[in-house]
């Protein structure tokens, strides 16, 4: 009975995996079609990887997209990291409201972040642009950052800190040579799922983005409406397997710690 049981669930996790990731499998598979169409296979090449690596405008995009990640992703990390050290210094009836708050923009849907984003820019009268796109990313990213970190700010044992300030240290280089260490795996985690989740938007940006700039996702969602290219597939497959290998590091942390 339980070997029967086993076979079941067992089938069962395959079917959830094959509903998952078929859609992405067959989309890999055709970047590597010599035919243009879809119904035919023509032949393995890399021909479409070496046209998307010629087209300027997507390699613009690519380069928006990096930029806006990375940038998002350090400046998120940063306020995180100190609202982090200020939301652990309240009281704990105030530490889970603030908890709660900053718990609601990964909860809220993003077409509602992405359009609220969107009319406040157009009440400052902010002109959209890369400017709005950034930050409306860090916007987002902060309370991934927040999430990753806290964990490993309540870990913390306060008396070490203290006894660096007794031995002559300032609260700033007690902070960095005690604190700091401490919190990095969770700094780092926090740096790298901001890093995705920006990296992987497209509701956010589509709406808070001004015209002639595009990000990856932008510039995919006004090619297909055009009629889809196979430089979309290869492009899509690298979207892909960059942020796996992204989620991938972002989740060795935490295993890292816990052998620790």
């Amino acid at each position: 009975m339980k070997t029967r049981q086993t076979l079941l669930q067992k089938i069962y996790i395959g079917l959830i995996f094959v509903f998952l990731y078929a859609p992405i499998v067959t989309l890999m598979v055709l970047s590597f079609n010599a035919s243009r169409t879809r119904a035919k296979w023509g032949g393995f090449t890399l021909k479409w990887y070496s046209e998307l690596f010629q087209n300027s405008i997507i390699l613009e995009a690519l380069y928006n997209t990096l930029l806006i990640a990375f940038l998002s992703s350090a400046i998120a990390t940063v306020i995180g990291t100190i609202a982090c050290i200020a939301i652990n210094g309240m009281k704990k009836r105030n530490r889970a409201i603030m908890m709660g708050i900053t718990n609601i923009p990964m909860l809220n849907a993003e077409i509602v972040t992405g359009i609220s984003l969107m009319l406040l820019f157009i009440s400052l009268g902010v002109r959209f642009g890369f400017g709005t796109i950034l930050l409306s990313h860090i916007t987002f990213n902060i309370p991934y950052v927040i999430l990753s970190i806290m964990p490993r700010m309540k870990q913390l044992n306060p008396s070490t800190f203290e006894a660096a300030m007794d031995l002559g240290a300032s609260r700033i280089k007690a902070f960095f040579k005690v604190v700091f260490p401490d919190l990095l795996p969770g700094i780092l985690s926090g740096f790298l799922m901001a890093f995705t989740m920006s990296l992987d938007d497209f509701i956010i940006t589509h709406f808070t983005k001004g015209p002639g700039i595009d990000t990856l996702s932008t510039k995919i969602y006004t090619e297909v409406k055009k009629g889809i290219k196979p430089e979309m597939y290869a492009l899509s497959t690298i979207i892909f397997v960059t942020v796996l290998i992204l989620l991938l590091l972002v989740n060795k942390a935490p295993v890292k710690q816990d052998k620790e």
